[in-house]
């Protein structure tokens, strides 16, 4: 698989296609956006927080985040 083809979420909730990675960004910190592929979380290493991907959409409210150690 490669990096722009969409991944199937674990939870059976649908895909996520990385090539969504281009336009988000931390809603905190404006910064560039990880994927976590095990977890289907986009993650913020500049804000140390990590969004949820439910049902192949990225939840992007910090509310909803979890925060990293």
């Amino acid at each position: 698989m490669t990096e722009t083809e969409d991944r199937e979420d674990p939870a059976g909730g649908g895909t996520f296609d990385r090539r969504m990675l281009e336009a988000l960004v931390c809603p905190q910190t404006h910064a560039p956006l990880a994927y976590d592929a095990e977890r289907q979380e986009l993650i913020s290493k500049a804000a140390h927080l990590a969004y949820p991907i439910r049902g192949g959409i990225p939840v992007m409210l910090i509310d909803e985040a979890r925060h990293l150690d």
